[in-house]
């Protein structure tokens, strides 16, 4: 009898525990609309309230089936869950999407839900597709499918991509830039500075110090003595004048500055150039006060022919920034170039991808 007894309050709390989870499962389905019309979709939404990490399978249909003869599935959002009382209660939402192409009143069956492996159902609904009434009788108020209209343009659509372009170009102009700097081995950067110019006699005066300081007409090395001094004189004669002293003889500059200067402030200075020439090409000797001599009269012929004094503009003075091409250094520019170049087709594609998706 015991045992009897034992048996049947097992059984009663099967029963007990299988009518709680039976409760506590809640299966729904709500239409957005009562009618349709033809050809429209409705949303059917499916609520599914059970036990938290309960197992649910909700229904799946494929693309175009027929749920019931004349009513398609259509599509399906993903699911949405919501955990309720502390995590303790879970709420599964989706929602379906179903067509007809056939005016009638459809009884849509339930909707079957499996939870921890027992079935549950949905209540049915009640689904009217509408037609549209045709005019028959008047023919020409009927009329053909409309051409498909383009979307206006809008402009922040593209932005993305104009920005994209002009990013193009410019990484375009810089890579082109160093590449046929590199290949035609320039340098990459020049500096402009401005730099204050000295006047010719002035120039000239600092030259004939420095020979002085040397003290080089008291050298026995004459040649040297007389190079430095006509150089220093033939550079003052080409920027005071305006001739190429530098490429001529000294017969030539002496033609030349007849016709600019009076024969007394030439005469020391043909004497001069005379001298330096027998020094240099007739292995020539001269004394000591004769070179001083030949010192003194450099001086007085750029006092006598210096220009006054007028203030000059700093004129700009180019400064190449020479790069050190090492092997390492080549090799590093020319990695970098690569990364560039591949970063500048990255651009192209993702304009060119954005181009046909916006244009499609």
């Amino acid at each position: 009898m015991k045992k009897r007894n034992g048996v049947i309050v097992l059984i009663l709390c099967w029963l007990m525990s299988c009518v709680e989870v039976m409760a506590q499962v809640t299966v729904e389905a709500k239409l957005d609309s009562a009618g349709i019309f033809i050809g429209q979709r409705i949303g059917v939404t499916l609520e599914v309230s059970t036990e938290a990490k309960q197992d649910v399978e909700l229904p799946e249909w494929d693309s175009l089936q027929l749920v019931i003869p004349g009513l398609e599935f259509v599509r399906a959002e993903q699911t949405d869950t919501n955990y309720l009382n502390d995590g303790k209660q879970m709420l599964l939402s989706r929602r379906y999407y179903f067509t007809s192409f056939d005016s009638a009143l459809y009884l849509i069956p339930e909707l079957d839900v499996k939870v921890g492996g027992q079935v549950y159902h949905s209540n049915k609904l009640a689904l009217k597709v509408l037609t549209f009434e045709v005019d028959t009788l008047h023919a020409d108020s009927i009329f053909g499918i409309k051409p498909e209209l383009a979307p206006p343009f809008d402009w922040a659509e593209w932005r993305e991509v104009m920005w994209m372009v002009l990013l193009a170009l410019l990484m375009g102009g810089v890579l082109a830039y160093v590449i046929y700097r590199l290949k035609t081995n320039k340098p990459i950067i020049r500096r402009i500075r401005n730099k204050q110019r000295l006047a010719p006699h002035k120039v000239a005066m600092q030259k004939i110090e420095q020979i002085k300081e040397e003290k080089m007409w008291q050298s026995e090395d004459s040649k040297e003595y007389y190079t430095q001094l006509t150089d220093t004189l033939r550079n003052y004669i080409k920027e005071r004048y305006g001739f190429n002293a530098m490429e001529m003889t000294s017969y030539e500059i002496i033609q030349h500055l007849q016709e600019v200067n009076d024969e007394e402030a030439i005469s020391e200075l043909r004497e001069l150039f005379q001298t330096a020439d027998l020094v240099k090409f007739a292995k020539y000797s001269t004394l000591i006060n004769e070179n001083d001599r030949n010192l003194v009269s450099a001086i007085e012929y750029i006092n006598q022919t210096k220009l006054e004094e007028v203030e000059q503009k700093p004129q700009p003075e180019v400064i190449v920034v020479e790069e050190r091409r090492s092997k390492i250094a080549k090799r590093l520019l020319i990695g970098s170039i690569v990364v560039a170049s591949l970063a500048l087709l990255a651009v192209l594609l993702f304009v060119g991808y954005r181009i046909y998706m916006l244009t499609l």
